[in-house]
């Protein structure tokens, strides 16, 4: 069985994201190219970057009315990416477009609430009710639409999963030794979101800022 990790490469360094890709690739699932890398590197970069032979997840959460999102994800065909994200704020008919898009061997998932956002960030752009909340409603919406699955954070996952038995559920915000970082609010540890019904991890700075990151992703692996 795959790993179910995908190391995050959030970078504008072709070379780098090709050398830390090419570090750990034994001890992961696939790589996540995100808005910093693709703005950078644009298609011919995950054209470079599909050459590793390892299945590549486009972050792009895309978000736009309808027919925008849907040309968008036209003009990424030829990628075809593994799993490519949308906002599920965008509404049923913009995720409905957006999977009729897509090529047929994609999956498309919504991002639901950002790991960056809490209770009181939700509040202050208008949004009653707390992230767990939010999380529920906006997985209902695109398991509605006929998504894949969502984007959410492990504290989710569960109650997600409960709601959606066969959905795909992308975990990020993960930190081996649980613990807040950077700009994450909401994180758990790769074990734990597993254990709740994560289908993909994605991790990042935990391995690509790590001294050894070969060493880091085996640690990790480790412990699935």
């Amino acid at each position: 069985m795959s790993s179910p990790v995908y190391v995050a490469l959030d970078t504008i360094d072709l070379d780098h994201a090709k050398a830390v890709a090419t570090a750990v690739r034994n001890h992961v699932g696939g790589i996540k190219l995100g808005l910093e890398f693709f703005t950078a590197n644009g298609r011919a970069g995950v054209r470079e970057m599909a050459k590793l032979d390892l299945p590549i997840f486009l972050d792009l959460k895309l978000h736009d009315i309808p027919n925008t999102v849907a040309k968008a994800i036209q003009a990424l065909r030829p990628l075809d990416p593994a799993i490519i994200t949308i906002h599920a704020s965008g509404g049923r008919a913009m995720m409905e477009d957006a999977k009729a898009a897509a090529p047929s061997g994609t999956k498309v998932v919504a991002v639901t609430v950002l790991t960056s956002l809490d209770g009181e960030d939700l509040k202050s752009v208008g949004l009653n009710g707390n992230a767990h909340d939010q999380v529920e409603r906006l997985a209902d919406l695109a398991q509605a639409a006929g998504l894949d699955g969502i984007v959410c954070s492990g504290n989710e996952v569960a109650a997600a999963k409960a709601r959606w038995h066969n959905g795909f559920f992308v975990v990020p915000g993960l930190r081996p030794g649980g613990k807040a970082t950077a700009d994450q609010k909401r994180v758990m540890t790769p074990r734990a979101a597993l254990d709740n019904g994560a289908s993909i991890l994605v991790i990042g700075r935990p391995i690509t800022q790590a001294d050894d990151p070969d060493a880091a992703a085996r640690a990790i692996a480790a412990t699935l």
